[in-house]
């Protein structure tokens, strides 16, 4: 992704799909979850008081694999939703009356570093 998101100093709330958008697609399931280019950096970048939730076609019992993939990781989440379908995801939010944007939508290549360059401004 090459357009920088400007987001306002309010918490955020980041949902990211699990396999191929933060390690390889379907790596569990050939053994061993691996961790995506670019995922430790920007989960770096979030700040602390932003929520974030997986997304997961994976099954509840993948959940003690997945809690210890992200810890060895050090990547902080809120929440996983397990189970979900395999279809399309959308979201639908509406826009604060002031004008300010509230839901972005970003599509990746399977398997490919996750790069969402964003910035905070102030004065939103």
């Amino acid at each position: 992704m090459n357009n920088k998101l400007i987001l306002s100093p309010l918490p955020h709330t980041w949902i990211f799909d699990v396999d191929g958008t933060i390690c390889v697609h379907n790596g569990y399931k050939n053994g061993k979850d691996v961790l995506l280019k670019g995922v430790q950096e920007l989960f770096n970048q979030i700040p602390p008081e932003d929520m974030i939730i997986l997304l997961t076609s994976r099954k509840e019992e993948e959940r003690e694999r997945l809690d210890s993939f992200m810890k060895e990781n050090n990547l902080r989440y809120d929440k996983v939703i397990f189970d979900a379908p395999m279809g399309e995801r959308i979201l639908v939010n509406d826009n604060k009356p002031s004008g300010l944007k509230m839901s972005y939508a970003i599509k990746k290549e399977r398997d490919c570093p996750l790069d969402i360059p964003f910035e905070i401004d102030e004065n939103l």
